[in-house]
């Protein structure tokens, strides 16, 4: 493993609604696509496991499997192993946030991933600055749909 083909990303989201509710969305990752404008496709493969599109700013799609290691609610642990385009794992923690102008959540999102697709692996040392560049907006643009999507009522999530 080359370490110009390796990524560690990690982001924190603050959100204005409860631990649990956050939690409820960001399980169900087949439903990504109606909320987060970045995921471009979710399918279902098994209990555990999804086929995932993503594409952000950059012209170019990263397209993986993600299959569940931990799903801990009453930690607010989500961990998944992904496969494909990138190999690695992602990992949310929904905690709760306490603060001026009353409780919310704090969701981290952290991510150890080595690209795998050859265009990107050729590509990985001169754009990697892009790519990091690319996975911040996009995870920007996630922090404001996902915020958008825990204020609907209840019967909208």
């Amino acid at each position: 493993m080359q370490p110009w083909s390796r990524y560690r990303f990690r982001s924190v989201w603050d959100l204005d609604a409860p631990p649990a509710r956050v939690y409820c969305v960001l399980e169900q990752a087949g439903q990504y696509p109606s909320w987060w404008p970045q995921v471009r496709g979710a399918e279902r493969i098994d209990e555990r496991s999804s086929a995932l599109c993503i594409r952000s700013v950059l012209p170019y799609e990263i397209r993986m499997t993600a299959t569940r290691l931990l799903r801990d609610p009453a930690r607010g642990v989500l961990e998944a192993a992904l496969h494909g385009d990138v190999e690695g794992w992602a990992r949310w923690t929904v905690r709760p946030r306490r603060g001026p102008g009353g409780n919310g959540t704090r969701a981290l999102y952290e991510q150890e991933v080595e690209v795998r697709r050859p265009l990107l692996r050729t590509l990985a040392l001169p754009a990697r600055p892009f790519f990091r560049l690319n996975h911040a907006l996009m995870m920007r643009a996630g922090r404001h749909a996902l915020a958008a999507r825990v204020a609907a009522p209840p019967e909208a999530v």
